[in-house]
């Protein structure tokens, strides 16, 4: 496996200077945003596009340094009813796969998005019960006429410029928020709908995140390294469900953190394990979303963490078998 780094958590710094950060860190790859929630600071999929040289030069900067690109990340909602919101994520989503095949990038990582729960509402409707009795009939609207048909499209355009996988980030109020879903809309639309596995997302729904590494097998294309940390004392009384600010550390029920600032060497020692087993020996791209730490912070303690359990080497022959 290689160590990589999510480019948005320096998203103020200039691209050579972020680069440089990566190789001074032993890193191999960088996973660069496109677009939707995360910005496209370092890569602009339209100014890339309209200037060949450009992307050479972006291309030339990446393998001087000997890395690779993981992925180009569009986080958004490309299914939102608001026409300012979902065509324009949609159209970023479009532009990423062109530019994906210019840079020689086989994944892009993002949601699945998020529908209205009828032809009529004017923001996204995420359904996680059954009752009362419309949220059925509200989930099969979505999937049939909005998240199928949707990605149905993406996947053909995929094809036809040499994108292979559509690596989604499993997180709530997404369409695609647990294995279950991400297995249903792969079945539905092709093999390129595959899973960019960020444990930090599905902790708190209460998912084994490490159990769900082997359900979800080769499926997992991309992997971010980030943590979470549930708070007990909030929790208990309250649930994980919390829309309360991420900044509002003493009284929410969880929060990002820092690999290994939320798990111990333990879980990240069978994390790495199950991804072995399941054949993944890719990238692992570190994300940070930790309000108690600053991004250059976050990153040493992450890449010195990850850097004492991360398999590098191919498993050897086994000669006591």
């Amino acid at each position: 496996m290689k160590l990589g780094m999510f480019t948005v958590m320096m998203s103020d710094q200039p691209l050579e200077q972020v680069l440089d950060l990566v190789v001074s860190y032993g890193m191999e790859a960088v996973e660069f945003g496109t677009g939707g929630f995360v910005g496209n600071a370092h890569c602009n999929p339209e100014e890339l596009l309209a200037d060949k040289e450009k992307v050479n030069r972006l291309k030339k900067l990446v393998k001087d340094r000997n890395l690779t690109i993981s992925a180009l990340s569009c986080h958004g909602n490309p299914l939102h009813p608001d026409p300012m919101i979902g065509p324009v994520h949609a159209e970023t989503l479009r532009k990423s796969i062109l530019l994906a095949e210019q840079l020689e990038v086989s994944r892009i990582v993002g949601f699945a998005g998020c529908p209205a729960g009828c032809p009529t509402d004017q923001t996204p409707n995420w359904v996680h019960e059954p009752w009362p009795e419309w949220f059925p009939a509200i989930l099969k609207w979505q999937w049939e006429e909005k998240l199928i048909p949707f990605w149905r499209d993406m996947v053909k355009m995929a094809r036809q410029h040499n994108v292979q996988h559509f690596c989604f980030e499993l997180h709530p109020g997404d369409m695609v928020y647990n294995p279950q879903g991400l297995l249903k809309l792969r079945e539905a639309v092709g093999e390129e709908i595959c899973c960019n596995y960020d444990p930090s997302n599905i902790e708190w729904q209460g998912i084994d995140t490490l159990l769900a590494i082997l359900e979800l097998g080769d499926t997992i294309k991309h992997v971010h390294a980030k943590d979470s940390k549930i708070a007990k004392r909030n929790s208990a009384i309250n649930g994980l469900l919390d829309p309360k600010p991420y900044s509002d550390e003493l009284n929410r029920a969880w929060n990002f953190r820092t690999v290994g600032w939320g798990h111990g060497p333990e879980y990240w020692n069978e994390f790495m394990l199950n991804l072995r087993m399941i054949g993944y020996d890719y990238v692992l791209s570190i994300e940070h979303e930790d309000s108690l730490m600053s991004a250059r912070e976050g990153l040493d303690k992450s890449v010195r963490f990850l850097d004492t359990i991360l398999l590098k080497e191919p498993p050897g022959p086994m000669t006591w078998a």
